[in-house]
C-alpha cells in the first residue's frame, strides 16, 4: 500500500483544516497516511513513505518558524525521486507554498506536484473539497 506523510504547521487552525481534508482525500484513494505537526516531526518520519506533503501558512511573506526548522530535518533524508506536494493558507500573499515547492524540487530533488494548493484565509466548504481533491491527485501520483 502506498504511504504518505503530511507535515504541517498552523497558527490559527486554517492550515490544519486543510491538512485534515488532504488526509481524507488520500485515504479515500487508498493511501496510508500519517499527519504530524512540523514541530514534532523529524528525519525518521520520512522513511518508507512514497510522498511527503508539506503545509505552512504564509506569515510575513515567509514560512512560520517550526516549518523552517523542519526543513533542516528534511534535508537529512534521502527523498530524491519521491513525490512532494505543498499547501497552505495565507492572508495577503501566499509565498509559503512556493518556498516549500522550490525546496522540495531543488534541495530534496523530489518530483513535486505543481502548482501547490493555496487557500486564502480559512477554507470554506468549497476550499475543503479542493483539499480533498488535492489529496486524491497526490494519491494518483504515487500509485
Amino acid at each position: 500500500m502506498a504511504k504518505a506523510i503530511i507535515i504541517y504547521e498552523t497558527r490559527s487552525g486554517n492550515t490544519e483544516m486543510m491538512a485534515k481534508a488532504i488526509e481524507t482525500g488520500l485515504k479515500e484513494a487508498g493511501v496510508e497516511v500519517e499527519r504530524k505537526k512540523a514541530a514534532r516531526a523529524n528525519e525518521d518520519d520520512l522513511k518508507d513513505v512514497d510522498a511527503v506533503v508539506l503545509g505552512s501558512p504564509t506569515y510575513v511573506r515567509n514560512l512560520i518558524a517550526a516549518m523552517k526548522t523542519f526543513l533542516f530535518e528534511m534535508d537529512k533524508a534521502d527523498l530524491k525521486g519521491k513525490v512532494g506536494a505543498a499547501f497552505g493558507s495565507y492572508g495577503w500573499s501566499g509565498e509559503s507554498i512556493e518556498i516549500l515547492t522550490e525546496t522540495m524540487k531543488n534541495l530534496a530533488e523530489m518530483d513535486v506536484i505543481e502548482p501547490g494548493l493555496r487557500i486564502k484565509r480559512g477554507p470554506t466548504e468549497k476550499g475543503l473539497e479542493e483539499c480533498r481533491e488535492f489529496g486524491k491527485k497526490i494519491a494518483e501520483s504515487i500509485k
